[in-house]
């Protein structure tokens, strides 16, 4: 049984690059860089000229604004296809895996607390 270990320079280098990530206040910095690429692409929008096949197309920002809306309306179609296809806890009963049960001897019990 190997030893646990938590050493952040055993980590891949890529790890390494993204240990910033885990740390307090990484969110809010996550956060106002997207909204910030977000006001670029905003305003970039503004610089080309469109050839869309509809008149909506033409107008600045329709299609953030349309991913932003159709997203959204995802999100609200997958919470009530739950209502739908949602299923009790104990829907398996006997038969579900994580109902079986395991040798002591077999099972690598790590102590993360020692």
């Amino acid at each position: 049984m190997s030893e646990h270990k938590d050493n952040p320079d055993t980590y891949p280098v890529l790890g390494r690059m993204l240990l910033w990530v885990d740390k307090p206040g990484s969110a809010n910095k996550i956060f106002w860089a997207l909204a910030v690429v977000c006001g670029l692409l905003f305003l970039a929008d503004f610089t080309f000229e469109k050839h869309g096949y509809f008149d909506v197309e033409h107008l600045p920002g329709f299609f953030g604004a349309y991913g932003f809306i159709m997203f959204t309306g995802l999100i609200l179609a997958a919470k009530g296809l739950r209502v739908l296809i949602k299923r009790p806890e104990d829907y398996y009963g006997d038969k579900a895996v994580d109902r079986e049960e395991y040798p002591e001897a077999e099972l690598e019990k790590v102590d993360y607390d020692a």
